[in-house]
């Protein structure tokens, strides 16, 4: 009986180190994500800065399109 308890015991240790490892793991690439989707944000909003510059710097010709 007390084999047995002793076994479980070692079994429920052996999980819960899987189980941290797991987590720590887990957590670098949660936070490696998030840095890069902090980076695409920055990215993203430069670009829409520029693209709404440069739409308003651009005249369009007011003209017919060629098939009229």
């Amino acid at each position: 009986m007390e084999n047995q308890i002793e076994s479980r015991f070692i079994a429920l240790e052996t999980k819960l180190a899987y189980l941290e490892d797991f987590t720590q793991k887990l957590q670098e690439v949660v936070l490696e994500n998030q840095k890069m989707l902090d980076v695409l944000r920055q990215e993203n909003r430069i670009l829409s800065e520029r693209i709404k510059d440069l739409s308003e710097n651009q005249e369009i010709p007011n003209r017919r399109p060629p098939h009229y």
